[in-house]
């Protein structure tokens, strides 16, 4: 479903952030890849990455994540962060294997203008999401590190190639952020 330019939100913020470092994918311990968790130095990484995002974005309006423990785990990790943030919903729509547009038909159904929203979820998902939101084309332009972060800027309204790109930083650039 999408929209035409003036049906939906404006100027709304959108915040991908890529899950935090996990264990190595392992069928044996883990036979649904979805129950790997982040590794316990990866929450801690995930932690001071999520310091800095929050000095960058500030108060958010909500926070979505993928049904996968190292989604929702780096998703909690970013609540924590912002002090008191409403819990994570999980959307469907960030799970590895969904088409990419339906992003955006949830954006457009669930964002009010003027929000800022954290998306945490997987590659190649959000990669796309990137290069469908920058170009109109599902190619993915940026690839986002664990626990790094970007935002794109949705100007005049969600649809694909109406973003514009913020910033992109890696986990470490994010923790190395000051207030």
């Amino acid at each position: 479903m999408r929209r035409s330019p003036g049906s939906g939100p404006r100027h709304v913020k959108v915040v991908a952030v890529r899950h935090g470092p996990a264990e190595v994918k392992d069928p044996l311990h883990w036979p649904d890849d979805r129950t790997r968790p982040l590794t316990e130095e990866g929450v801690e990484e995930t932690r001071r990455a999520a310091r800095g995002l929050v000095r960058l974005t500030g108060p958010v309006d909500r926070i979505v994540t993928s049904r996968a423990v190292r989604a929702r785990r780096t998703a909690e990790i970013v609540r924590d962060a912002l002090g008191g943030a409403a819990a994570p919903e999980r959307w469907p729509e960030l799970e590895l294997g969904h088409l990419v547009p339906r992003i955006f038909d949830r954006l457009n159904r669930v964002v009010r203008s003027g929000e800022q929203v954290v998306l945490v979820g997987h590659e190649p998902t959000l990669a796309e999401f990137v290069g469908l939101a920058l170009t109109g084309e599902g190619i993915a332009l940026a690839r986002l590190g664990k626990a790094g972060a970007l935002c794109l800027e949705f100007p005049a309204a969600v649809v694909p190639g109406a973003a514009r790109l913020l910033w992109l930083l890696t986990r470490k650039q994010l923790a190395s952020v000051r207030a």
